[in-house]
């Protein structure tokens, strides 16, 4: 997967970096990997880190409400952290609110909340 970072355990939790150069394919290969982690680390928690993402588009924000779907199924918490305003302000524009996924404003502040319940 070289668009997107390999997935990482943080304390109970798991951290996915998306790149800004991610195909489709490695969605695909993301989607099984963090689903199978998922079940086999029994997390509470999925931090999605968009911090190397200048611009957004619909793809981009599909891709985190499908990795949030697949989250909240396993009975995992989804936090983006890392978005820019632009990136805020252009997924505000397409329409998308991803109503399954909370932010945080770095990774220690999803780890604070996830650790909060």
């Amino acid at each position: 997967m070289s668009g997107v970072a390999s997935i990482h355990l943080v304390e109970n939790a798991l951290l996915v970096s998306i790149q800004d150069d991610v195909t489709d394919t490695e969605i695909i290969d993301l989607q099984d990997a963090l689903s199978n982690r998922i079940a086999d680390e029994n997390v509470d928690g999925v931090i999605v880190d968009i911090s190397a993402l200048e611009i957004v588009d619909t793809f981009v924000g599909r891709v985190i409400a499908q990795l949030a779907g697949i989250s909240r199924l396993l009975a995992a918490e989804t936090y983006v952290v890392g978005m820019r305003p632009a990136v805020a302000v252009t997924l505000v524009e397409l329409g998308m609110y991803l109503p399954q996924t909370r932010t945080a404003l770095s990774l220690s502040h999803a780890l604070a909340q996830l650790r909060r319940g």
